[in-house]
């Protein structure tokens, strides 16, 4: 058995705060699994499946392949576990979703408002100080609940067990709530999952060998939370990476709000240059109001160009935004992936293998391109577009092999 599975499975053992603690060795053995051969496997004869299928490259961790919320196609999102599983698949750079606490403490969570579906709240004590409890299904009402972090202090948050992303909706019971993982994932390795504070986040990508990608998550709860403003909370992000003695080089803090991107630019400007602008002003149908169309520039406001002025140097928008079909249709780079690069802005999609099989088209993530989606060796086919024709810097995804797989064999 490799080193590196040794080492993961003694981590795994460790309790957060213990596994945050502890000092692995940059080098982490990387290994690539059978899915990244598998999907090349399954790609039409030509010069990708060719170039891919007679890849000689040794597995190498790259800052190309970003582990969004750690591995969660099969690991529970923003645990340790699923981080470590990440790592091991190259990926160079890890993302912790950042919210908080009652008592304002930063913790990996991908919403405020989402342990009802990610831990096992519902079925505990602490499951009665949810700002909506557990409501079992009854006639056509669907089960429901709302559970956020803000609920707890940080000790009540550390003794909840994270589990896969999912509820059911037909439950009757708080235990059948919980059964809810999507046919295509596994709860195979959900047992003895750890949750981790942001601080602990740190502490484990550095042990790692990882760079960082924090979000400021949008609060559930109204701001200022107990004269925590959303300031504080921004500023509270980059001063946990500061006090960890982490170099600002390593770090790409991101938001789906401007104004923080834009706070960080002003007030932590080593920080606030690699900020990322998570672009969600998309719309599925036609531009409206204050939402673009990804292929009409005159509907991006403000444009590539004003946020480039602004000091924003890097943008991440969905997969989906920065690709179209051609006539003859292939996946050609978007307006906005243009308008972008000749904005000298750096881009970053998200999220690779979010979306299950993809023999239907794709689902949400491949929107733009859905007619020729129609086998999971699409998803190699977009990362090749995004690389080599739009240009990204690095992809997001659920399963970080995948990427580090092209990424390797493409020398990025």
């Amino acid at each position: 058995m490799t080193r590196a599975f040794f080492l993961g499975a003694a981590l795994l053992a460790l309790p957060a705060a213990a596994s945050a603690e502890t000092h692995l060795p940059a080098d982490l053995s990387v290994s690539y699994g059978p899915r990244p051969a598998f999907l090349a496997s399954k790609l039409p004869e030509g010069p990708l499946r060719d170039r891919l299928m007679a890849c000689e490259a040794e597995p190498a961790a790259t800052k190309f392949s970003i582990g969004h919320r750690g591995a969660p196609l099969l690991f529970p999102e923003h645990t340790v576990e699923s981080n470590v599983a990440a790592a091991q698949m190259g990926a160079g750079i890890l993302e912790c979703d950042v919210t908080f606490t009652a008592d304002k403490e930063l913790v990996c969570r991908h919403a405020q408002n989402d342990l009802h579906t990610t831990t096992d709240i519902v079925t505990t004590e602490l499951g009665q100080k949810c700002s909506t409890p557990f409501s079992p299904a009854s006639g056509e009402t669907e089960a429901s609940a709302e559970c956020r972090t803000s609920d707890l202090t940080l000790a009540e948050f550390r003794s909840l067990t994270p589990k896969m992303d999912g509820a059911n909706a037909a439950a009757t019971t708080a235990e059948a709530y919980l059964e809810g993982t999507a046919d295509w994932r596994t709860d195979l390795f959900s047992n003895d999952a750890t949750l981790m504070t942001h601080a602990e986040s740190i502490a484990l990508f550095d042990s790692l060998g990882a760079d960082f990608t924090p979000e400021l998550k949008g609060a559930s709860v109204e701001m200022p939370f107990d004269g925590f403003s959303q300031e504080d909370y921004a500023q509270k992000l980059i001063d946990e990476y500061k006090d960890a003695g982490i170099d600002p080089s390593r770090v790409w803090a991101q938001s789906f709000n401007l104004s923080d991107v834009l706070y960080w630019i002003e007030n932590e400007p080593e920080f606030g240059k690699q900020a990322v602008y998570l672009d969600d002003r998309y719309s599925e149908e036609d531009a409206d109001e204050g939402l673009i169309d990804p292929m009409d520039a005159a509907s991006f406001k403000p444009t590539m160009a004003e946020l480039k002025e602004m000091g924003v140097n890097y943008i991440a928008p969905p997969l989906w935004m920065l690709v179209t079909l051609n006539e003859a249709g292939e996946m050609v780079p978007s307006v906005y992936a243009k308008e972008a690069k000749a904005a000298d802005l750096e881009i970053i999609a998200w999220s690779l293998e979010r979306s299950g099989p993809l023999a239907s088209g794709g689902g949400w993530y491949f929107q733009s391109v859905s007619e020729t989606i129609d086998s999971d060796s699409d998803y190699l086919q977009i990362v090749d577009v995004l690389a080599q024709d739009v240009g990204v810097a690095g992809i997001f995804s659920d399963w970080p092999a995948t990427v580090t797989y092209y990424a390797n064999c493409m020398g990025l």
